[in-house]
């Protein structure tokens, strides 16, 4: 089974985030969920941003990178939102990394090691996914990875997959945790 580094979203660790990293420890894979953000979460997306604003992106991604220090380097690194600039970050630069799972986010990858499985889920009409950039960044990051996968789903929710927050939408999320856990049974030892 894998070893995975899940990093929460912008509302923190919400019991949605907590029941995901659950439900992949059910299905036998073993997870570490740093809190970012100290127990604190947060009901909605501008409370969560005003937060991470007052800490700091930088240190939000600092305090993300150094989670991983006491960990072993074979892991897969997962993100939701706010949390993929961390998990994408170790993928990219962190040696033995198995795979990347980028939920709902995507950062510009000037080079992507070429044979690292990369997996990336958003709604196609998310305003922060499609509307900022990520989506294309995305695309760009499958095409250029010998092992990507880009699933987009109908929508303009963020964070769907949360089944604590008021964007769940539990078909969308279960086809995402179906692919997910597909994704990190292909990448597991």
């Amino acid at each position: 089974m894998a070893e995975i580094l899940l990093f929460h979203h912008i509302q923190g660790q919400t019991t949605g985030f907590l029941g995901f990293a659950d439900e992949l420890r059910q299905a036998g894979h073993t997870v570490h969920t740093p809190d970012l953000f100290a127990g604190r979460t947060f009901a909605g997306l501008d409370d969560g941003q005003a937060h991470a604003e007052k800490i700091g992106f930088d240190n939000l991604l600092q305090q993300g990178v150094r989670a991983a220090d006491a960990l072993p380097n074979e892991m897969v690194y997962a993100g939701w939102s706010l949390g993929v600039m961390a998990a994408q970050t170790l993928a990219q630069t962190r040696p033995g990394a198995r795979g990347a799972l980028l939920f709902e986010a995507c950062l510009p990858a000037s080079e992507w090691p070429q044979e690292l499985p990369v997996q990336i889920h958003g709604m196609d009409a998310d305003p922060f996914f499609a509307g900022e950039g990520d989506l294309d960044a995305a695309r760009t990051l499958v095409a250029s990875a010998k092992h990507g996968e880009l699933f987009v789903y109908p929508g303009d929710r963020h964070l769907f997959a949360d089944a604590s927050l008021p964007s769940y939408d539990a078909h969308a999320a279960a086809l995402l945790m179906r692919r997910t856990l597909d994704f990190l049974g292909r990448t597991a030892p």
